[in-house]
C-alpha cells in the first residue's frame, strides 16, 4: 500500500509540472526585453494579474495557490485540476506546490504581458494606423 502511495506522489509531482512558454513566446519576451520591457519593468498601462508571492503563500493551504491562479485576470483554468490534486495530497503537496505556483504565476504574468503588448498596448510610430 505504501509503495502505491509513493508512486502516486512521484507521478503527481511530474504530472503537475509548471506552466511553460512556447518557443515563440520566449522569443517575443526576449524581443520585449531588448526594448526594456519585462514583467519587472512593465509598460505603464500594464498591471501583473498574478502575484507569485501570494500564490506561493496560499499554497501553504491545500491547493489554494493553484485555485488563485485559476481565477481572476489571465487565469489558467488547468490550475483547478492541479489544485484538486494538491488538495488531495496535502500536506505532502506543500513540498512541490509552493515552488510550482510561484513559477506558474510568473509565467502567467509573462503571457499576459505578451498579450497586452500584442493586442492592447497603444500603437505608436508609422504602423499605428494599421
Amino acid at each position: 500500500m505504501t509503495a502505491r502511495f509513493g508512486l502516486t506522489i512521484i507521478l503527481t509531482v511530474f504530472l503537475t509540472s509548471c506552466i511553460s512558454l512556447s518557443g515563440h513566446e520566449r522569443r517575443e519576451l526576449y524581443q520585449l526585453g531588448t526594448q526594456g520591457i519585462s514583467v519587472e519593468t512593465p509598460p505603464p498601462a500594464w498591471e501583473a494579474p498574478a502575484s507569485p508571492a501570494a500564490a506561493g503563500m496560499l499554497n501553504l493551504l491545500p491547493g489554494f495557490g493553484n485555485f488563485y491562479l485559476a481565477s481572476g485576470n489571465a487565469a489558467d483554468r488547468s490550475q483547478y485540476l492541479v489544485g484538486a490534486v494538491n488538495f488531495a495530497l496535502w500536506p505532502f503537496s506543500v513540498l512541490w506546490g509552493i515552488p510550482q505556483t510561484v513559477v506558474d504565476a510568473q509565467t502567467i504574468n509573462e503571457r499576459d504581458l505578451l498579450y497586452f503588448q500584442t493586442y492592447e498596448a497603444p500603437k505608436t510610430g508609422p504602423d499605428a494606423s494599421r
